[in-house]
């Protein structure tokens, strides 16, 4: 049978699904490898959710990204003997240059690097597993997924900031994260809810890291993203939008350094800085805690004002959806967020809300509210296969049809 891989690579874990494509596209493994460097544990799990291996190993085995796609290939081949065709990976930052799926080798390696400042979380970690291929199994097609790629039909206007225009024309921009996701659930949007996804849509990304996307007509208009994955709404350490005097006053009078601000911005800020307590939101909620109140009342504060604004950038909203960790599994969360949408109409229906029913809004809500689970891994595996069907030339040629899943 043959197969793609898709792989999702953090900063200590690396996220893997494989997709038959006989027939369409057909999950047959997911699996993570989690604690990379310090508690190495290894899950994989059939489509069903059924688990096939849980493993744990020591901190030397896999101290790196590297060592963990080796490991994951090892373990793959003993328990899947698919052909490997593919594999298709989400990149983070795709620059403005490119607005679809883009077929990997080493220049646009080197061009992705240059991105690196501006995703200093996710880019170097999404490169790795790349670099490793190349190196290894030069003939294997890559294909890169950008998470930026879904906002480029932003108009340019959207995409300004109110600084000397040559720096646009370098790269300073609003670019927008969380696209694939925001894809895939447009996608989604169509096949459950034609009428009203086609129209004014928000919908809200929210988990560790957190974003809104204003549709309209399956098309990305605004974003609470901008330049880097900092902007918008506060995330689980992320600080969210910000006025660039704070960044002044820490560089001037506290006399940071550059690295210095820039841990405090990305992992010491957002729900754990505010609470004090934790970036986790079934933490905060479990907490009686004065920070952590103080943390998810803001959560909820910047989303409701967000909204407005997503709303203005679209000339109204007739949907509103929730995805993502806490926007898929957290009714509290939903109930208190429906609440902020009230003056633009919205209403949740409290059962259909517990339920975690697709709807659920209430009968009498001037806007739909919908629950829609993103994949993130279909869609970066449509992406690949469709890649992998078109005319193949150069390095990525009819032999690529020839590996397995060794890294």
């Amino acid at each position: 049978m043959e197969t793609i891989l898709v792989v999702n690579a953090g900063s200590s874990s690396l996220k893997f699904q494989v997709f038959g494509i006989a027939g369409g596209l057909n999950r047959l493994l997911k699996g993570n490898l989690e604690g990379i460097g310090t508690a190495p544990h290894l899950t994989i799990k059939s489509a069903s959710g059924e688990r096939v291996l849980t493993e744990d190993f020591p901190s030397d085995i896999v101290p790196d990204l590297p060592a963990a796609m080796r490991l994951v290939g090892e373990r793959l081949r003993e328990r899947h003997q698919g052909q490997l065709i593919a594999v298709g990976h989400r990149v983070v930052h795709g620059g403005p240059n490119h607005i679809r799926p883009a077929r990997i080798d080493e220049g646009l390696v080197r061009e992705l690097e240059r991105y690196t400042p501006l995703a200093p979380l996710h880019q170097p970690n999404n490169l790795a597993p790349i670099r490793v291929l190349l190196e290894r199994r030069p003939e294997l097609v890559q294909v890169a997924c950008f998470d930026t790629a879904f906002h480029r039909t932003h108009d340019r206007i959207a995409d300004h900031y109110a600084i000397p225009v040559h720096y646009f024309e370098e790269g300073v921009r609003r670019y927008g994260f969380h696209g694939l996701s925001y894809e895939y659930v447009a996608e989604r949007l169509a096949e459950i809810a034609p009428n009203v996804g086609g129209g004014r849509v928000i919908v809200a990304h929210l988990g560790s890291g957190a974003s809104m996307c204003a549709l309209n007509a399956w098309r990305s208009v605004e974003s609470t993203m901008g330049f880097t994955a900092l902007d918008g709404v506060p995330m689980g350490t992320r600080c969210g939008q910000i006025d660039p005097g704070v960044l002044l006053y820490l560089l001037m009078q506290h006399r940071m350094s550059a690295s210095q601000l820039q841990d405090l911005l990305y992992k010491e800020s957002g729900l754990k800085g505010l609470s004090g307590i934790s970036n986790d939101v079934r933490n905060l909620l479990a907490s009686d805690a004065p920070g952590a109140m103080l943390a998810l009342d803001h959560f909820v504060y910047r989303i409701g004002l967000n909204a407005g604004a997503l709303a203005a950038a679209i000339g109204g909203l007739d949907a509103f959806v929730f995805t993502a960790g806490v926007g898929e599994n957290s009714p509290i969360m939903r109930a208190r967020i429906g609440e902020k949408l009230g003056w633009l109409g919205a209403s949740l229906d409290p059962a259909r809300n517990e339920a975690g029913d697709v709807l659920i809004s209430s009968d009498r809500s001037k806007v739909a509210i919908y629950v829609v689970p993103t994949d993130e891994e279909l869609m970066i595996a449509r992406h690949t296969l469709a890649l992998i069907a078109a005319p193949i030339t150069g390095t990525n040629g009819p032999n690529s049809r020839k590996v397995g899943y060794d890294s």
